[in-house]
């Protein structure tokens, strides 16, 4: 799954000359935390809605909402905009834009074509929606068993063989490493009326503990 699938396309940029003002209107208006600056097609910076609280007067201050619109509008966005942008490229897999966001504690990620142009905007809601969407939250319908295993090879040739034997459709997949031993697997299962206590049986009979079972509704 890549980038270019899950980003907004087209998002809504200013240009370095526009305002404060306008900017933080702007944000306002659409519900943003940031806004992508762009001049001549090319991304030059950002500006967030805690750059404009810093240069905001204080919410103590005597002067009125006319005022402060008024100072916001005398200055320009260049002149404190964030200059070095973190990016992805359209053509990066949503886990690289996951990390990236992580190791940089950012909320969202402008997209970058080949050429170097503004192309999208991905943000942590935009991976959250696309993780609930891979464990089939949405449909419901599915059992969701998370099993801990060996860290061998094989392990999940066998785990599949047992439920391709019993003709138990697998929808996806998780592993998540918990330490050098030990894994932990989430399996996606169609559901079957019949239930799932001889599957479990069978798996523990193999060295694979069962360590929870539920239906996702």
């Amino acid at each position: 799954m890549f980038v270019a699938e899950r980003m907004t396309r087209h998002p809504i940029t200013m240009n370095s000359s526009a305002t404060i003002g306008e900017v933080d209107r702007m944000m306002k208006k659409y519900k943003f935390h940031r806004m992508i600056i762009v001049d001549g097609g090319k991304l030059v910076g950002y500006l967030s809605d805690r750059d404009v609280m810093r240069v905001a007067p204080s919410p103590a201050t005597s002067l009125s909402k006319f005022e402060i619109r008024t100072l916001l509008d005398k200055l320009s966005v260049k002149d404190i905009m964030q200059t070095k942008v973190i990016t992805v490229s359209e053509s990066a897999t949503i886990e690289e834009a996951a990390l990236i966001m992580y190791q940089n504690k950012v909320g969202g990620l402008p997209v970058i074509s080949e050429v170097g142009t503004v192309v999208g905007i991905i943000t942590a809601t935009d991976i959250l929606k696309t993780f609930i969407e891979v464990m089939g939250l949405p449909s419901g319908g599915k059992i969701r068993m998370t099993l801990e295993v060996p860290n061998r090879v094989g392990v999940m040739a066998e785990i599949t063989k047992i439920l391709a034997d019993k003709k138990i459709n697998i929808d996806s997949i998780i592993i998540c490493h918990t330490d050098e031993q030990f894994s932990e697997i989430v399996v996606r299962l169609d559901d079957r009326p019949e239930g799932f206590g001889g599957i479990t049986s069978e798996l523990e009979a193999h060295g694979y503990k069962v360590i929870h079972v539920v239906k996702i509704k």
